[in-house]
């Protein structure tokens, strides 16, 4: 027996009568012209920032929305990223403009949240 016939997504794309009856529920969403895994992790968020009573307030477009993302940690995987870029033929963006270092904002930890105790000088 082969997996495509009994994995039931594979059947025309569609669940069958007798899927949607052993099933609670069955929601089927996302844009065919862009990532359905950002769709995917948008409703999610979404899910999570509400109580099934009133609508999150979520932002309806972010500037991921339109384009995959890449994330490289070093400067090694940035230039592997480039290359693979050039490679496919692909265009990119560098948004950080090569700019790898992690800092952190100027005002953290700056100024203690904690009132100092008597004998503390600070």
């Amino acid at each position: 027996m082969r997996a495509k016939e009994f994995v039931n997504e594979a059947i025309n794309g569609k669940p069958g009568k007798r899927y949607g009856q052993a099933s609670t529920g069955i929601n089927t969403f996302g844009r065919s012209n862009y990532d359905n895994t950002y769709d995917l992790h948008r409703v999610m968020m979404a899910v999570a920032m509400t109580d099934g009573k009133i609508k999150p307030d979520l932002d309806q477009q972010s500037w991921a929305a339109k384009y995959n993302t890449a994330h490289p940690y070093t400067y090694e995987e940035q230039e592997m990223l480039e290359l693979a870029y050039k490679a496919a033929g692909i265009p990119y963006q560098d948004l950080n403009q090569g700019d790898m270092d992690s800092k952190e904002l100027e005002d953290t930890q700056v100024k203690s949240p904690i009132k100092p105790f008597k004998g503390y000088k600070k």
